[in-house]
């Protein structure tokens, strides 16, 4: 949805988009295509991403650093960034190794990732109050549906207690199983 939110800007706003607009896609391909959480996105440095074997290095809540592995989509948003926006960047003293740096070229921040998820979302919808959590979410649940392995969404998304995933994906449960009980037929139809 970055691509449509430049459709309808002018003056100042469609100046900032420009200048936004590959940073922008980046963050918001990350977090829907690896379900990290936003922290861990502004806290990525430049050799945290790996692109010969599609990771990166995150430190997640509590300290502890993982290994969170992302698609083709997000490599190329992520390298699109990279060739176009950041190398063309001289960032501060002390914000040289991030990976995201805003238009002051500092480390962007966990507030102005939440301002721009809703900027950008709230051109796609106004029935509800997108946030970059409603993204990870939505990366779980896609992974879920993929997989019906809770175990592995739970490790990806690094939750520490798989109950914790659990209860988040418990409906979604019921109702597959919904589903797999209705689509059985006993006889053929006539």
């Amino acid at each position: 949805f970055v691509e449509e939110a430049g459709n309808q800007l002018t003056g100042q706003a469609l100046t900032y988009y420009k200048k936004t607009r590959e940073r922008d896609l980046a963050i918001l391909t990350l977090l829907l295509g690896t379900g990290i959480r936003v922290s861990e996105c502004v806290g990525l440095n430049l050799n945290d991403i790996n692109f010969d074997d599609y990771s990166c290095r995150i430190i997640r809540k509590g300290g502890n650093e993982d290994l969170v592995y992302f698609g083709e989509e997000v490599a190329d948003a992520l390298l699109e960034y990279l060739e176009n926006d950041r190398d063309y960047k001289t960032p501060e003293e002390g914000h040289e190794e991030a990976f995201f740096i805003s238009l002051k070229n500092m480390r962007l921040t966990t507030r102005s990732v939440e301002r721009m998820v809703k900027k950008y979302t709230s051109n796609v919808t106004t029935l509800k109050k997108i946030t970059p959590h409603k993204l990870r979410s939505t990366f779980g649940t896609n992974l879920y549906n993929e997989t019906g392995d809770i175990y592995l969404v739970a490790d990806t998304l690094g939750h520490k207690d798989v109950n914790t995933t659990r209860k988040h994906y418990a409906g979604m449960k019921e109702a597959n199983k919904r589903k797999a009980a209705r689509s059985i037929r006993l006889r053929e139809k006539e």
